[in-house]
């Protein structure tokens, strides 16, 4: 009896050996030749199928990491990640092809696939379709995407790919002026005059010849004019007159109103709208001066003038 029960457990025992066996070769994929992977990786990708592409293209790596289509591989696999909307993937392909071929002869487009792909994960799906003001967003994606369109174009000016990188780092010079200023005018709301200040002096020396250019001069001269730095606020005041003489200064700082004012819109309550600042000791500051004199001198506006909207007083 004790040799039936051995016997029975060793045929038991074999059977399940064997069917483990059989089942961990079936998960084994056959060996497929170096250049079928990457023909078939190839044809995925001009068929628009780019999941398929980065599976063929993942699998050549893997079985070939040394083979004659390994370099290549890497750079389409960094396309095909760009392709099927996965910018971290395509952005970690970029630094590995980087990393490991910094003499390769196309790594000026591994430069450029990096700056493109963080160029279009700082456009988000709503930003594309709906009215959103971007610039407002953070630019952290914008401003790897500009440092690596700079990399490309310093250290390869004849890559083909260095002309749209430029036209790409205008565009992204202005919407990385322009989110400062909306962050300098956010601390001249909330007074922060040497942050306003710092910000503005930013994007003068970093972004020259940009729109945002003016509005930074115009907050620094107000910040330093409430700091009481004089001479900062006329170099300031100087630099922005002589270059844009046809900008109209106005004030950055938020008004101070009433709840009364601000419920009535205006009509009741006590207001203090905010003017541009004026230091009329100096000549660049008579016009804004002689501006302000005119408003002061006005006569104030009673409650009932307010109330009829100005059709009895």
């Amino acid at each position: 009896m004790r040799l039936v029960k051995t016997c029975a457990a060793l045929v038991l025992v074999s059977l399940l050996s064997a069917c483990t066996w059989w089942s961990e070769n079936a998960d084994v994929e056959p060996d497929i030749p170096e250049q079928q992977l990457y023909e078939e990786a190839l044809s995925a990708m001009d068929d628009g199928n780019y999941s398929l592409a980065v599976d063929k293209l993942q699998l050549l790596e893997a079985r070939y990491p040394f083979g004659r289509y390994s370099e290549q591989a890497q750079l389409e696999l960094i396309y095909a990640y760009f392709k099927t909307f996965e910018p971290q993937s395509s952005a970690a392909a970029a630094d590995r092809f980087i990393r490991l071929h910094p003499n390769h002869d196309n790594i000026d487009y591994a430069y450029y696939m990096k700056g493109l792909t963080a160029f279009e994960q700082d456009r988000s799906f709503l930003t594309r379709y709906l009215p959103l003001d971007e610039t407002q967003r953070d630019p952290g994606a914008a401003r790897d995407s500009f440092d690596s369109f700079s990399t490309l174009v310093s250290r390869y000016p004849e890559s083909e790919y260095a002309p749209d990188a430029q036209k790409r780092m205008q565009y992204l010079k202005n919407r990385l002026a322009t989110y400062e200023i909306h962050v300098a005018t956010y601390y001249m709301k909330r007074q922060a005059w040497i942050a306003a200040a710092n910000r503005g002096r930013y994007v003068v020396e970093n972004y020259q010849e940009t729109p945002a250019v003016p509005d930074a001069l115009a907050i620094m001269y107000e910040a330093y004019t409430q700091l009481a730095m004089t001479d900062l606020a006329d170099d300031a005041l100087q630099v922005l007159t002589l270059n844009f003489p046809d900008y109209e200064i106005h004030s950055f700082r938020e008004g101070s109103y009433s709840l009364l004012y601000t419920a009535s819109f205006g009509l009741f309550g006590e207001g203090e709208e905010v003017v541009a600042p004026v230091r009329p000791t100096q000549s660049l500051g008579e016009t804004r001066a002689e501006e302000r004199e005119k408003e002061d001198s006005k006569e104030e506006r009673s409650w009932f003038d307010r109330a009829t909207f100005g059709i009895f007083e």
